[in-house]
């Protein structure tokens, strides 16, 4: 198999994270017989500092012609007070619209020796494995009119059937390989495009009768994820409410550091932890990869069906933390404290020794 990807490291820590995902790329790739043409180019910050722009049209093209894309971070203090249209996230909006990637997966799932890691009671955490589909190319984020004057700021929610349709006939297509239940989230008591959406994916459930459908206003889910994450499986949700209770959900994992996610669509796929930039630890070897590490996992599982990689690679992982290392983070009295370099080596040593020990047995190279 020959795979063609696209590594965009960003600003901040972007570079750290990514350096450390793509040595577990190259291993996994190695391991199961696939030949990886690696890209790297510039977005966000750095390419501003560069090219004046955030993103530029040759970097756009090489993403065009790359199975999947994989990204660090973007953003950073230094920029903040540009245009909105130079600023690092601008990048990364355009790139969304333009690849067309209309889903966003943002899993949650707690592994077990993080019971502790977060401020919610280890009981309700334990066995909770939510799946955020969150709408990327509508929603109030690329609504137009937008703007702002001296007394007035605006923004334009919207959505066409065509987005909703896609993105729910996925729910309901994934919830067939999981639990069957989907929980579509939305503020239809207060917004017509959220009437709009419930109205449009109650029609597409006619065609899924098997599936479970729930509906809940925004503000009950945020309270609902932190009280009882257990009662979901998969979150149905518009553009702006999914950023915001992806974060929530960052609390089920312990950290920001531990939530991946996978922005797909019809012909492109694009990988990246959900943590930001950090500028504040930048540089100093003390960030998180394993977000970055483990939607490398995803890659393999969504874009490239090589379900076994990434199952190692989540193995690895989990045997990581089980051994009690720990970036600062997640890191507790009577832990490991490792840097990023440290928890990159701890988990490719871990993913070596896994897929010697199965490879025998479970499957066939």
């Amino acid at each position: 198999m020959n795979l063609k990807i696209t590594l965009l490291p960003g600003d901040g820590i972007g570079p750290e994270v990514t350096e450390a995902a793509v040595a577990v790329l190259k291993t996994a790739a190695e391991k199961f017989n696939a030949n990886i043409r690696l890209t790297e180019a510039l977005i966000g910050g750095s390419s501003y500092e560069k090219y004046g722009v955030p993103l530029t049209d040759e970097v756009l093209s090489q993403c065009y012609d790359s199975d999947a894309v994989i990204l660090g971070a973007v953003g950073g203090w230094q920029w903040e007070n540009l245009p909105h249209n130079l600023k690092p996230e601008a990048a990364l909006l355009k790139l969304r619209k333009a690849l067309g990637l209309f889903i966003n997966i943002r899993p949650a799932k707690v592994y077990s020796p993080l019971l502790d890691a977060s401020s919610l009671k280890p009981e309700v955490l334990k066995d909770t494995d939510i799946l955020i589909l969150r709408e990327l190319t509508g929603d109030v984020y690329f609504g137009e009119p937008r703007g702002y004057t001296d007394d007035e700021g605006w923004n334009t929610m919207t959505y066409t059937r065509e987005e909703v349709e896609r993105i729910a006939r996925y729910a309901f297509e994934l919830a067939k390989k999981r639990s069957g239940k989907v929980t579509s989230v939305d503020k239809a008591n207060v917004l017509e495009t959220s009437q709009f959406w419930r109205k449009v994916v109650h029609e597409i459930h006619q065609d899924y009768s098997e599936i479970e459908l729930n509906d809940m206003y925004v503000d009950n889910a945020a309270m609902q994820i932190v009280r009882d994450p257990k009662q979901f499986d998969i979150i149905l949700t518009q553009n702006l409410f999914g950023d915001i209770l992806s974060d929530i959900a960052a609390m089920i994992t312990g950290s920001l550091g531990m939530l991946p996610s996978a922005s797909l669509g019809k012909d492109y796929a694009l990988y990246e932890p959900v943590h930001g930039s950090a500028p504040d630890i930048a540089g100093k070897n003390k960030a998180n990869p394993l977000a970055a590490i483990e939607s490398v996992a995803m890659m393999f599982s969504y874009s490239f069906q090589m379900d076994k990689a990434a199952e190692i690679i989540e193995a690895a992982i989990d045997k990581t933390l089980q051994q009690g290392y720990r970036t600062a983070d997640i890191y507790f009295p009577g832990n490991i404290l490792v840097s990023t370099t440290e928890m990159k080596d701890i988990v490719l040593e871990n993913f070596n020794r896994i897929y010697d020990e199965q490879a025998l047995g479970v499957f066939t190279l």
